[in-house]
């Protein structure tokens, strides 16, 4: 195994396939590592994904329920969206954290970074903790129909490790915010 950095695909040509707001799908025509031809399609997110934990003094914490298009169920997640990359990631955070549940928060934490699906997309995350908090209204974008729910952040991770919660940016902010928890690191 290499530990080499560099590219070993060769770009022979690029087409845009669709394009949103949102995403852009492209078609490559490549050489791949062995030098084979062959087509690899990938998706460009124009935006960061975000998902915050609002925790309170007591450890509870707020969950949206939606039902999700593309895997046609219904879903619990922690407040979650789409980041500007024209801002930080902690100002979309804050954005959506308000939006989503009517929360805001004094105290921010970024406790994880990472790639949603890095074999066919670039979607890169944040995650936060948001703590001390204020309440006010909610105030979802109109394509949403959101469920808010209050409960202990125990409840929630009971929720991951049973598979009730399967929202991938929900699941890596549990682990690591129980992590964080049981080591009194917030």
């Amino acid at each position: 195994m290499s530990d080499n950095n560099t590219n070993p695909w060769t770009i022979l040509k690029s087409v845009e396939i669709h394009d949103t707001p949102w995403i852009k799908v492209l078609k490559h025509d490549v050489l791949n590592p062995a030098g084979h031809p062959t087509t690899y399609s990938t998706v460009h997110f124009k935006n960061y994904a975000l998902g915050i934990v609002a925790l309170d003094e007591e450890y509870n914490t707020w969950i949206v329920g939606q039902y999700r298009f593309p895997i046609k169920q219904y879903s619990w997640e922690i407040p979650e969206g789409g980041g500007n990359k024209n801002e930080t990631p902690e100002e979309s955070a804050r954005r959506e954290l308000s939006e989503e549940a009517g929360i805001e928060a004094k105290k921010w934490t970024k406790i994880q970074e990472f790639h949603m699906s890095n074999s066919v997309s670039d979607e890169h995350a944040f995650v936060f903790v948001a703590q001390d908090l204020t309440f006010h209204n909610s105030h979802p974008d109109d394509d949403e129909q959101l469920v808010l729910k209050k409960l202990p952040f125990q409840k929630l991770y009971e929720m991951v490790l049973n598979g009730e919660v399967m929202d991938s940016i929900t699941v890596i902010a549990v682990f690591k915010t129980q992590y964080l928890i049981e080591n009194n690191l917030i």
